[in-house]
């Protein structure tokens, strides 16, 4: 079977579920941010970004690849795409409404697009998720995902390998910056909260030998959600959603900057290495 035919006739695949925003999830994560964790109660609002916590994967161990992700095809979501390598791409969200502590979410996940691509670093197919959560009445939150799954590096042929991709020039510059040194226990606790086995994140020898990577690679939603974090007390306004692009592996034991500067309603924030090189950007859109 031409395997593009069969990927393709993964467009518009459903999967329904559904998930409870727990009191001690949305702790853990407050601590984890160094935020005091009795400040959340049944009832309270959540930040609109900790909807990450939500649908950590439950796939059965005996579904669990070499890398730590879920084996694509068969009853899972994703198109049949084996002895790739996932990465994620980039995100757009829209929040609608808030969730609360002690909801119960459903999420229908929608196959949007499967498109077999090639550039400089291989080939690649990219996939993109539509999420929808409601809590009771009405959307609460709506996610676009980009997710690629590329050819394994030792399988790559030519160029320059995705896991040495350098970060871009900044072309602005910030109104305020923090330093970030994200270490082995904070992405244990990120990859905890999420349910994310990806062995980039813990299995340095795997990352090395494996993916081609020079030391263990920092969650992108990590470094997504520590941008929107540091840029909130700086927003004059109520976080309306935001589109997130990954754009280069940042590592640990490698000094990060958290960049912010505002530009008319978005907050422009952005992930940068010791070269000054972006890695990440979230542009965080707010309402005055």
């Amino acid at each position: 079977m031409n395997q593009t035919t069969s990927i393709k006739d993964w467009l518009g695949r459903q999967r329904k579920e559904d998930d409870e925003l727990g009191l001690g999830q949305v702790r853990r994560l407050a601590a984890m941010l160094d935020q005091d964790p009795a400040r959340f109660r049944r009832g309270s609002e959540v930040p609109e970004s900790w909807y990450a916590i939500l649908f950590g994967p439950t796939a059965l161990q005996g579904r669990i690849g070499p890398d730590g992700h879920p084996l694509t095809g068969g009853d899972d979501l994703m198109p049949p795409l084996h002895n790739t390598r996932r990465m994620f791409a980039g995100r757009r969200v829209k929040f609608h409404k808030p969730l609360k502590v002690g909801d119960l979410i459903e999420r229908v996940s929608t196959i949007r697009q499967v498109e077999p691509k090639s550039g400089r670093t291989g080939s690649f197919t990219l996939v993109t998720v539509v999420h929808e959560l409601s809590a009771g009445a009405g959307v609460a939150v709506t996610e676009e995902q980009d997710l690629v799954y590329r050819e394994a590096v030792a399988e790559a042929a030519g160029g320059t390998p995705a896991q040495q991709a350098k970060g871009q020039p900044a072309t602005e510059k910030p109104e305020w910056s923090k330093a970030w040194s994200p270490d082995t226990a904070v992405l244990f606790r990120y990859s905890a909260l999420t349910y994310n086995a990806h062995r980039i994140h813990y299995d340095l020898p795997y990352a090395r030998e494996q993916e081609g990577y020079p030391a263990l690679v920092v969650n992108g939603g990590l470094t997504g959600l520590m941008l929107v974090e540091t840029a909130r007390p700086h927003l004059p306004g109520a976080i309306v959603g935001y589109d997130a692009r990954a754009m280069a592996p940042l590592f640990i034991g490698q000094p990060i900057t958290l960049n912010t500067r505002i530009a008319g309603d978005v907050a422009e924030t952005w992930a940068a290495a010791a070269d000054g090189g972006v890695h990440y950007r979230v542009n965080v859109a707010f309402k005055r």
